[in-house]
């Protein structure tokens, strides 16, 4: 399964821009595969303006976000893989969100060798039929010894 950290971030840059506001990055600068100049880091994290008019050919993959930006007046190019994101949010209001941890998730692509197998072979949930006989005795069962219910639902709060 796929994070949804990159899906989450293109939206709420793009809502960001939409609301007029100026999109902040806040980037893990120890990750390994982080492209940013190290004198601006302070704590191991550097806060990166995204705002249009501040960078340049700015792509927002799966993998990273990549853009130019100038720092000092010097073109640089940054690259910030996705794991290394820990926020996104506007610098007028501070609305955004902060990424926690998120857990490796399981590929849930098949392989060539559960293709092969066969249905007998199957490693997830299965279907069954029932057979009708014992289902008619079994509800026939629960009708007798209930009695049937009239009137509305009703719900109660429980404190």
């Amino acid at each position: 399964m796929h994070s949804s950290r990159p899906y989450i971030a293109r939206a709420l840059y793009q809502w960001l821009l939409d609301n007029e506001l100026t999109p902040y990055i806040v980037v893990d600068a120890e990750q390994e595969g982080v492209e940013v100049p190290r004198q601006f880091v302070q704590n191991g994290q550097i806060v990166l303006n995204m705002g249009v008019s501040a960078i340049r050919d700015l792509s927002m993959e799966n993998e990273a976000i990549s853009f130019s930006a100038r720092f000092g007046g010097k073109p640089t190019q940054l690259m910030v893989p996705m794991e290394a994101l820990i926020a996104i949010y506007a610098r007028e209001n501070g609305v955004g969100m902060v990424f926690g941890h998120e857990p490796v998730m399981p590929d849930v692509g098949h392989d060539e060798s559960e293709a092969e197998s066969g249905p007998d072979e199957a490693k997830g949930p299965t279907l069954a039929s029932v057979d009708e006989t014992e289902e008619s005795e079994t509800s026939s069962s629960e009708r007798e010894g209930e009695t049937p219910r009239k009137g509305r639902p009703s719900l109660r709060v429980v404190k």
